[in-house]
C-alpha cells in the first residue's frame, strides 16, 4: 500500500458515528476522504456530515457520495483530517501548497480535533527547512507584503498558474516564502500576521492534535500531542 494511502486510511479510522468532519485538501488528504467514503458505504460509520476546505475537495466528496455541509450550517466540527507540506515532531505544520490554506485554517480552528496525514518525506527536524511557507495576500497589498516578508529573511516568489498569478478560492494571491535560516514557528507566524494585507499564513502552530505518518515499512507512525 502506498504510504500516503496508508496514512489516509489510518486517519479515517478515527471518525465515529454522527461526527461532523472537516475534509482537507491535497493528495494524502484525498486518501483519507476516499477511506472515509468506503467506511460510510460499508455502514461502519453513520450520519457523517463533511465540511470541505476547497472546491476540489467538495467535488471529490460529492463524487464519493458523502454528505456535504457548509461551515455556517454546523455548530461544531468534531474532527478535521488534512494533509501538510511539512511537519515536525512538535506537531507544527506548514500547509498551503494546494492553495487552500485560509479555509483549511478556519476549519481547523473550528475543530475539536485536528489530524494531519503525511508520508515520511514531509517530516523535518526544523520546520521550514527546504519548504516554503505560503502566505495568502490581498492583491492590493502584494508589493508591500512582499517587501515586509523579505525583511523577515525570506526569499519570496509569487505563485503562478501558467503565465497568470495563482488565485485562491478567495480571490487572493499566494506568496511562497523560503527562509534560509531556522525560525521559531510561533514567532514567525505572529510576525507574518502582523503585516497589513496578509490574510493568512501556512504556518499552523498549536492547532494539531495528532500526526499520522505513512511509512514504506512498519506501518503508520502516530504522533500524539503530549
Amino acid at each position: 500500500m502506498d504510504s500516503k494511502e496508508q496514512a489516509g486510511r489510518k486517519a479515517a479510522e478515527y471518525v465515529k458515528n454522527g461526527m461532523v468532519v472537516g475534509l482537507g485538501t491535497g493528495t494524502t488528504a484525498e486518501w483519507a476522504i476516499r477511506a472515509l467514503a468506503d467506511r460510510v458505504k460499508r455502514g461502519d460509520v453513520k450520519d457523517i456530515q463533511c465540511i470541505p476546505t476547497s472546491s476540489n475537495t467538495r467535488r471529490l466528496a460529492d463524487e464519493l457520495g458523502l454528505s456535504i455541509r457548509g461551515l455556517e450550517d454546523v455548530e461544531w466540527v468534531d474532527l478535521t483530517i488534512d494533509g501538510a507540506d511539512q511537519v515536525d515532531d512538535k506537531l507544527n505544520v506548514i500547509k498551503g501548497r494546494g492553495g487552500a490554506l485560509l479555509r483549511e485554517k478556519v476549519v481547523a480552528f473550528s475543530s475539536g480535533e485536528v489530524i494531519i496525514v503525511v508520508d515520511e518525506s514531509k517530516q523535518a527536524k526544523q520546520l521550514g527547512e527546504g519548504c516554503p511557507v505560503p502566505v495568502e495576500v490581498i492583491p492590493f497589498a502584494e508589493a508591500v507584503v512582499r517587501q515586509a516578508l523579505i525583511n523577515l529573511g525570506a526569499t519570496v516568489e509569487p505563485r503562478m498558474d501558467g503565465d497568470d498569478p495563482y488565485m485562491t478560492d478567495n480571490d487572493n494571491l499566494i506568496l511562497d516564502c523560503l527562509f534560509s535560516r531556522p525560525f521559531d514557528p510561533k514567532h514567525m507566524e505572529r510576525e507574518i500576521k502582523r503585516i497589513p494585507g496578509v490574510v493568512e499564513s501556512g504556518l499552523f502552530v498549536d492547532m494539531t492534535d495528532r500526526i499520522v505518518v505513512g511509512r514504506a515499512t512498519g506501518g503508520p507512525r502516530v504522533i500524539d500531542a503530549v
